[in-house]
Formats: C-alpha cells, structure tokens, sequence
C-alpha cells in the first residue's frame, strides 16, 4: 500500500478580518485632460460618470502602493505582518516579469519566508484573488491571507487616446482573509471568454515592440510603445447582457437574495454599467451602490477594494453589512462573490 499523507486540516469559514487602501496624491480633474482628448468635461461625465482620477507621481509605484494599502489592513484586521501566511498580489500593469511584486511586497513588510505570487485577471483580479485566499484558509493551507488589487495604469495610458486616456487610473487596495466562526465570503461565480481578448488588451507584446524598435533604429525612426487599448462599445454590451447572468450566479451559490443585500460594489468601470447592473438585479432602493468611479476612476484590480472603502468610509455601507462584488474586464474574465464587509482603519 502506498504510504499515507497527511493533510491540512480544514476550517470551516472564511471572512475578510480588514481593509486598507491607497489612494495616489496627484488629483486629475476632466479639465486637465479634455485638450489632448479633444472632449469636454460634460462628454466624459455623460459618457462614463468620472469627474477625476487619480494618477500616481513617480514615487507611488506597484511596490509602495500595495505596500501602503496593505498597512492600514493588517492594522484594521488588528494582526502584525509576521501572521500572515501568504500574500495574493493581482494587477495587469507591473512592466517587469519578475520577481513577482507580491513577493517584494511580503519583504517589504517585514515578512520573512511567506508564500507569495502575482495573479493576472484583469479587473476582475481583486476577485479572483479573493477566491483563492479563501479557499486556501479554508483548506487549512493558510491561516491568514494578504489580498491586494494594484494597478498603475497610467505606465500603459496613452494621454491622447480618446478611448482609454480618460477612464484609466492608479491605486491599490488590501484585505487580511482569516478563519471567522461564520461565513464571510461565499462561492465564487467565475468565467472567461478569451474569443473577446481584443475588447481590451495591450496593443502589442514587448517581443512585437522589440522587433520594431530594432527596425526602427536600423531605419533612423522611432517606434510608438505598447498602450492600452480599449473598444468600449464591445466591452459595454458583453457587460450590460452577460453580467446580470454572473451576478445572480454568485446570489445563488451564496444563497442570498438581492433582497437581502446591503451594498453592491461593482468593479468600477464605466457609472452607466453599473446603473444598468442595479435595474436589471432590481436592487432595493436602500441597496448602497459604489460609485467610487466618480472621484477614483477605473483603477481595473484595485477598484473593488477601493470602492469598497469608499462606501464604509462614506457610512453609506457598515461592517458587517452583506455585499454582493463583481469584478470584470480584460480576458474577458469575470468573477463576484457574496462577501460580509470588513473593517476599516478609523
């Protein structure tokens, strides 16, 4: 007989223990943009509901914004860094392909032989992330997990491009996921549909760019570099038809009504999906609905903790309080659960 191994011992629920997060310093209103857009700040408002985003300075990098965010978690959570078992990092615009940033940020934190990775799912990164931390507690593969969605976008944004230069923005935000005497996080509904990749993508590999910025030298020219692309329309359709599906899938793997909602916190991408996302879901009007978006823009893995936040700091959403997040974008990928909101750092 084969010799027997052993197993990690399991536990029952998972929960979000604490959320922090990092807002960047630099405050950029439409104004500051529409003359390399050739738009209006009524067009953007109308288009996608953002006011302003926030773009990071040289200093707030992946590493130090991750780094800030996960902070004020551990410290809402009330745990020290070395308590941590894992730490989950999921973004889609770290411009190096390794070390992975989550393994810089566990030392940078002051952990010392703590399992770490990157993950990239785009928006919905936060999520996927999220899904992976709590079923490695569960498991009993980690006690506590370190979740962070963090995005430096605009390292990718052409400031001329019509398309993207007004949506995308920086920021970061963390969760501790732990053991909880009752659930906090339930059943993932998640999915894919790589057959639309060219809805947003990076418009060419650095292997492309290589070969161009050789050929370019040889010809004494220059190359454009790689952007972030985006065709909205595309994006907004799969959104306003495919996501109510995703939605009412995480509901019911949780066996939570809509009904029974506090707060619905959608990725932040666009203020009319989500408008349409509450009608089609017929969210009670008492439902506390993110629109971080406003202020924050689309921060694509980090805007769900963010938006989260804002909600709690706001006191429009408590701890506690039972909220359904769905991430999705680039892949296209998806990904939402029923979670019970966390604390925040007074």
């Amino acid at each position: 007989m084969p010799t027997p191994i052993a197993t990690a011992v399991p536990v029952a629920h998972a929960a979000i223990l604490g959320l922090g997060v990092y807002r960047p310093r630099r405050v950029v209103p439409n104004h500051d943009i529409v003359d390399a857009i050739d738009s209006s700040d009524e067009w953007i408002k109308t288009r996608s509901g953002i006011a302003a985003r926030r773009w990071a300075s040289e200093d707030e990098t992946i590493v130090s914004m991750s780094v800030a965010a996960a902070r004020d978690a551990l410290a809402a959570a009330d745990i020290d860094a070395a308590q941590i078992d894992t730490v989950i990092l999921a973004t889609s615009s770290l411009m190096v392909l390794g070390p992975s940033a989550g393994a810089v940020v566990a030392t940078e934190l002051g952990m010392h032989d703590t399992a770490a990775f990157d993950i990239s799912a785009g928006c919905a990164g936060f999520c996927y992330a999220l899904a992976d931390a709590a079923n490695l507690v569960r498991s009993g593969q980690a006690r506590r997990v370190l979740v962070i969605g963090v995005e430096r976008l605009t390292d990718l944004l052409d400031v001329h491009d019509r398309g993207t230069a007004f949506i995308f923005a920086d920021g970061a935000g963390a969760v501790v996921v732990g053991p909880a005497e009752q659930e906090g996080i339930g059943p993932v509904a998640w999915g894919s549909d790589g057959s639309k990749t060219s809805a947003i993508k990076q418009d060419k590999d650095f292997q492309q760019y290589f070969a161009e910025v050789a050929a370019a030298e040889a010809a004494g020219t220059t190359s454009e570099r790689p952007y972030i692309r985006m065709n909205g329309t595309e994006v907004f359709r799969w959104a306003v038809t495919f996501l109510e599906k995703a939605c009412r899938d995480a509901l019911d793997r949780a066996g939570v009504a809509a009904s029974d909602l506090d707060a619905f916190v959608p990725h932040q991408a666009n203020l009319r999906i989500v408008d349409a996302l509450v009608r089609v879901l017929e969210l009670p009007d008492d439902v506390a609905v993110a629109h971080d978006i406003v202020e924050s823009g689309n921060t694509s893995a980090a805007s769900i903790p963010m938006a989260m936040e804002q909600l709690l700091r706001s006191g429009a959403a408590k701890p506690g309080d039972t909220a359904l997040l769905l991430g999705f974008g680039a892949g296209l990928a998806y990904a939402g659960q029923v979670v019970a909101l966390p604390p925040i750092v007074a």
